[in-house]
């Protein structure tokens, strides 16, 4: 379980640097790509799908010169001479700057400082050449379905009324995943029957822990729920893959396949999960508890005042994201790093670094991140349980049909 340490500027600014003090262009990058997409108001599942797009590319481009690991969208021809950390960070560049145009002082800033080290000599100028095409991905996505106009019908009955903000992103229901066809390709099965013995369990766990006033969720859980908003879910796992590729001096292109496939796999959970939510529509702790005496479970008593600790997300409650998204980070880390995942981490809040949470092992960060979804009120523990499934399982197929070994 973590634990949260307010520390002083100066310690704070210790710790990240002794952290990145062996960074390499890959960590470098993607710190930079979350610096831009803060600056542009970028979050959620567009924040995912940038940081695919990127290391996508970089990765693209690193294995044009090394050949290590197959490319995904890239088929510019080899080059072993090139320098690759010149590709990386020139496809990481354009990459940004189509995206992102009005943050070009900033790509640009982040650029020559990856670059300033690197030699003039014909290897860089190959390299250069190499990363403006490796992001090529781009291409690859334009027609993803990610900016199709948001067409979701609000279900009701005419004179009924249901909440009127729409749901975030319901689009991305549709969106083309990455490494695979079709976005239901992962679906569970339904949710849990509301008679079951298996929902009371549930409906009581979340009411009894996830409630403002709840008297059983302890402070610590109540300061995990705080810290683990929707900006620090993805930024946690990218945090720790940096983290440990530092530490564990991760060699370059090894490093952009770890990140790419993090990133494909994190947008892939918006993916298959925005799938399963607006296939099921099913309610959240916050309606199914206010309404606990029109369920059909002798169970599940009502509370008819009930609040989550948590804002209640403006999408459906089944699968979860956020746990997929730890399923997903779990399975990459373990097959990418082997024995080298299991190291401490520490996670610093995006809005105050100073605000941070350390966690003895992966297994660890991903628990809290499942649990806190409880403690907050907003899922249950059906749900948990079956979206880690479902990005393990993402990253299963993954691992056999993209950035494969070079045989």
């Amino acid at each position: 379980m973590g634990s949260v340490t307010r520390m002083s500027l100066i310690a704070s600014l210790f710790v990240v640097l002794s952290v990145t003090a062996h960074a390499d262009v890959i960590t470098d990058w993607n710190a930079s790509t979350y610096d831009i997409m803060r600056a542009a108001n970028v979050d959620g599942a567009p924040a995912a799908r940038t940081l695919a797009i990127v290391h996508v590319s970089m990765a693209d481009a690193v294995n044009t010169v090394q050949n290590r690991y197959t490319r995904y969208a890239y088929r510019g021809k080899l080059q072993p001479t090139a320098s690759p950390e010149a590709a990386a960070a020139s496809a990481a560049r354009s990459a940004l700057m189509t995206l992102f145009p009005a943050q070009g002082a900033k790509i640009e800033e982040a650029y020559a400082a990856t670059t300033h080290a690197i030699p003039d000599t014909p290897a860089k100028d190959a390299g250069r050449m190499i990363g403006g095409e490796a992001a090529a991905v781009i291409a690859d996505r334009a027609n993803d379905n990610t900016t199709v106009p948001d067409t979701y019908r609000p279900l009701t009955t005419p004179g009924t009324w249901i909440p009127t903000t729409p749901p975030i992103t319901a689009q991305y229901a549709r969106a083309k995943p990455w490494g695979f066809e079709r976005s239901d390709q992962f679906r569970p099965e339904p949710p849990r029957a509301l008679a079951s013995a298996e929902y009371a369990r549930d409906y009581n766990e979340t009411k009894n822990l996830g409630g403002t006033l709840s008297a059983r969720r302890t402070r610590e859980q109540t300061e995990a729920v705080k810290f683990w908003s929707q900006p620090n879910l993805g930024l946690a796992w990218h945090q720790a893959a940096r983290q440990l590729a530092t530490v564990h001096r991760v060699e370059l292109v090894d490093c952009a396949r770890l990140f790419a496939l993090l990133s494909m796999g994190h947008a892939n959970s918006f993916i298959v999960d925005w799938d399963a939510k607006f296939h099921y529509n099913f309610w959240r702790p916050v309606t199914a508890i206010r309404n606990g005496d029109m369920d059909g479970n002798d169970s599940t008593e009502r509370d008819a005042g009930w609040v989550p600790l948590n804002a209640t997300p403006m999408h459906p409650e089944y699968p979860s994201q956020a746990s997929i998204q730890a399923g997903v980070a779990s399975a990459v880390l373990a097959m990418a790093l082997g024995e080298a995942s299991a190291g401490a981490l520490t996670i610093a809040d995006s809005a105050d670094p100073r605000i941070r949470r350390q966690f003895a092992s992966i297994a660890a960060l991903a628990e809290e991140q499942r649990m806190v979804r409880i403690w907050g009120g907003i899922h249950f523990r059906t749900s948990l349980d079956v979206s880690d499934r479902m990005g393990r399982a993402v990253v299963g197929h993954m691992a056999e049909t993209v950035f494969r070994p070079v045989r």
